[in-house]
């Protein structure tokens, strides 16, 4: 089985770049940096179903590019989050939560219409995430 990504994430996503066996989205959603993480393994629906030790290295890979986000855009708090619950597919949300934006202190699910990024502000939001992810520590771990 080839991987493919699911067409929910592959519609409400910007690609932005592949980190080893990962790829990171960025949500089409400017009110938000939300970014997404997707392990390039077919047919993963949980994280316990992600081989040792891929899921080690996936899971740090969650939490040095979280620790990133949060520095570069300045976040109050950070959310980490893996529902699956629309879409099935493996995947996990890193969410930069400020105390002014639209959802707060709510989640960011169902908390009005997304707002499309202009390709202007992509164009400066793209290079620093970006600049996130090639700053990890140890560079992109391959899954």
């Amino acid at each position: 089985m080839k991987f493919s990504l699911h067409p929910a994430l592959a519609r409400d996503t910007v690609p932005i770049s592949r980190l080893g066996g990962t790829r990171l989205l960025l949500m089409n959603d400017s009110r938000f940096i939300w970014c997404v993480l997707v392990p390039e393994y077919p047919g993963l629906r949980e994280l316990h179903e992600l081989p040792q030790p891929q899921r080690s290295a996936f899971l740090e890979l969650v939490c040095q590019l979280s620790a990133n986000l949060h520095t570069a855009f300045d976040a109050e708090k950070m959310n980490v989050a893996a529902l699956g619950n629309r879409v099935p597919q493996l995947h996990v949300h890193i969410v930069v939560r400020h105390s002014a934006d639209a959802a707060w202190p709510d989640p960011v699910w169902g908390v009005g219409a997304a707002v499309p990024w202009e390709t202007s502000a992509l164009a400066e939001v793209i290079p620093r995430v970006r600049g996130c992810a090639a700053a990890l520590d140890s560079g992109p771990q391959s899954l």
